[in-house]
């Protein structure tokens, strides 16, 4: 009864905002740092710190309160509480390209860590930082680059709390935890609730400096490697995982169960599912929690991670017959291709004869450069050869004569081209790896959706947020074109991740 007492009084604590008293006499200083980097290791460019200055140079102080959507959740409710002064610690921006770059350089990664800790020394002392971090970083020389961040500030922040937030994609293990003071990772892909996992961070923090909340913490890998495809949480069984999470939440107020769900597609030995549970002073529930929920990954592994997908001629053939039966729009999901440069569906479609199809898009800055180097202007007539050069898995460049429908600025690109060729059939071309989410980029272009049957997209799950969730697709079609993604991660040549991950290596 009486330990009953206790955990209520410190939920009450822990969620409320309304502590008056203690808000009058609070005054903590607060660092906020970035640095996140999905990293396809298989993928053949390196990230360094020319990826990462491609956008301009490091972000540096106030910058920092504005650079995503956790940043501004954990800024804001801050702001609400009314008791902290934030500091933004030097940072870099998001590398060009986005997961289709490879291994971080070391080089990049001491420039940057060195950065914040510079910052950190000279701005300090701070009560606390929060860092806005990934999870699937990759770096060369270091097994654990985002646990080896958290040990950097702390060698020179000191005993503070320090809170990380996660993408669902991360790749962590207890390294992490042993060395954060609490890790927080979004719960839905497409990734709605970014800004509402840094408000928890930001309520954790809060209550950790005011003494209402002492986090302790449990971590568990399950053993389990999914390939992204199968990681959207508005299908089974990623759904139900999730829910779980969420159930013990809502049943144990002040906990907090973070499941991430991994990245296949960086070879590194702490990839796969991570469970994290965070309590108030109360290890036994935290390891009963991480138990329960690394045993339901566990069980449900096979509908989770071997499921297969039809190959690039036979996804093609099924979304030509869907559009036929007036299924329309037919979504392909192209999400094996990391570049963004592959052709294996675009040729697959005018191979069978496909009619009203949009590929959307290609990344090919080759074209786009030659284009522009011979004066190309919107509505010439071209024939030009387009993609299939970036990786080994990029197929071959496909040639199209037709119409350069547009040739202009879209977005934060100098120039986008849109190639009509065929029977109404597109080909929207972008500098780099461009993943669409929504029918936006097609209005921008001049483009129509009406007059669209099948449109191809480069994308994983984050495409069902502009054309499943929405109701607008007639139907989508996932294909497992070769890639640097594949959905069949038996087909990877992987050196670093654990012997006994299912289902690479499987433990049956």
């Amino acid at each position: 009864m009486k330990k009953s007492l206790i955990l209520c009084i410190s939920v009450l604590l822990l969620f409320s905002c309304d502590n008056s008293k203690q808000q009058e006499t609070d005054d903590y200083k607060i660092g906020i740092a970035t640095f996140s980097h999905e990293t396809c290791t298989f993928c053949p460019r390196p990230t360094g710190i020319n990826e990462f200055e491609f956008y301009g140079p490091p972000l540096k102080g106030d910058q920092l309160l504005n650079a995503n959507s956790y940043i501004n959740g954990f800024v804001d409710r801050i702001t609400e509480y009314g008791c902290a002064q934030l500091e933004g610690i030097t940072s870099p921006r998001g590398a060009v390209g986005g997961s289709s770059g490879s291994w971080i350089t070391r080089e990049a990664f001491d420039k940057y860590t060195g950065a914040m800790q510079e910052d950190i020394l000279n701005k300090g002392p701070y009560d606390g930082i929060y860092l806005s971090l990934h999870g699937a970083m990759a770096v060369t020389g270091i097994p654990k680059p985002e646990a080896e961040i958290v040990r950097r500030i702390r060698k020179i922040a000191g005993d503070i709390p320090v809170i990380v937030t996660l993408d669902l994609h991360a790749n962590e293990d207890h390294e992490l935890s042993d060395v954060a003071s609490g890790v927080i990772i979004i719960k839905r892909y497409p990734h709605y609730d970014s800004y509402y996992q840094g408000e928890r961070a930001a309520r954790l923090m809060i209550n950790i400096l005011r003494s209402n909340y002492n986090p302790v913490m449990s971590t568990r890998k399950p053993g389990v490697i999914t390939p992204s495809v199968f990681q959207g949480t508005g299908v089974s069984p990623a759904m139900e995982i999730m829910e779980r999470a969420r159930r013990w939440e809502d049943r144990i107020p002040g906990v907090c169960v973070s499941v991430a769900f991994g990245f296949a597609y960086a070879d590194v030995p702490d990839v796969g599912a991570t469970v994290m549970v965070i309590t108030n002073d109360d290890q036994e529930l935290a390891d009963r929690i991480a138990d329960d929920m690394n045993n339901y990954i566990w069980r449900v592994r096979h509908e989770f991670a071997g499921k297969k997908l039809p190959d690039t001629a036979e996804g093609v053939r099924l979304s030509i017959a869907a559009a036929k039966r007036g299924n329309t729009p037919v979504v392909i999901a192209d999400h094996s291709d990391r570049t963004g440069n592959s052709t294996h569906i675009l040729s697959e479609l005018i191979k069978q004869g496909a009619s009203n199809f949009c590929i959307a898009t290609i990344s090919d800055k080759r074209l786009i450069d030659k284009l522009k180097e011979t004066g190309r202007q919107a509505a010439d007539t071209v024939t030009v050869a387009v993609g299939g050069y970036a990786d080994k898995y990029a197929g071959d460049p496909v040639e199209i004569s037709g119409t350069l429908a547009y040739f202009n600025k879209y977005g934060r690109y100098d120039k986008v081209a849109v190639l009509k060729f065929g029977d109404n059939n597109t080909v929207i071309i972008t500098p780099d790896l461009h993943q669409v989410t929504d029918t936006d980029i097609l209005g921008n272009l001049d483009l129509s959706l009406d007059e669209i049957d099948i449109i191809s997209l480069k994308s994983r799950v984050h495409f069902r947020r502009g054309f499943y969730e929405n109701g607008l697709a007639g139907a989508i079609f996932e294909v497992d074109a070769p890639g640097l993604g594949p959905a069949d991660l038996t087909n990877i040549e992987y050196k670093n991740i654990p012997r006994d991950i299912y289902p690479v290596y499987s433990k049956e």
